[in-house]
């Protein structure tokens, strides 16, 4: 399994409620509507909550205790269909749209700069939500 994932930093100029609400109700029903273009089999916000007890997870590590305002992460089968996807011009003209489109791109929330996103190979090591209780 093939995951892009991307950790996220809101613009400066948006408020948490902003920046949260327009990457879930808008940016993430579109790039839904792209599912099939990209290929992808699942995709996944996670949103940082606003707890003191981020504070005390980096502290206990040591960490930069300024967490990034969430984390995207969209699945492939295998690196294959990942490179098939964004090699077509269908899947380079969504990867251009998903990130510049002025009404629902990412230009409208997240600052790059301060932002990281990296290609993962997901490795399993224990999944109990999938198990059958008793």
């Amino acid at each position: 399994m093939i995951k892009f994932v991307y950790c996220l930093r809101k613009r400066s100029d948006l408020s948490d409620a902003e920046f949260h609400t327009f990457w879930r109700d808008v940016h993430g029903p579109f790039i839904r509507d792209l599912a099939q273009t990209l290929q992808a089999t699942k995709y996944i916000q996670s949103h940082t909550l606003n707890t003191p007890v981020n504070v005390e997870i980096a502290k206990s590590r040591d960490l930069d205790p300024s967490a990034y305002d969430g984390v995207t992460e969209i699945w492939w089968e295998s690196m294959d269909d990942f490179l098939a996807a964004v090699s077509t011009p269908e899947g380079q003209a969504a990867a251009k749209q998903y990130i510049t489109d002025p009404d629902v791109g990412e230009v409208n929330f997240i600052d790059f700069s301060q932002s990281r996103a990296f290609l993962t190979e997901e490795h399993t090591v224990f999944d109990f939500s999938s198990t059958p209780t008793a």
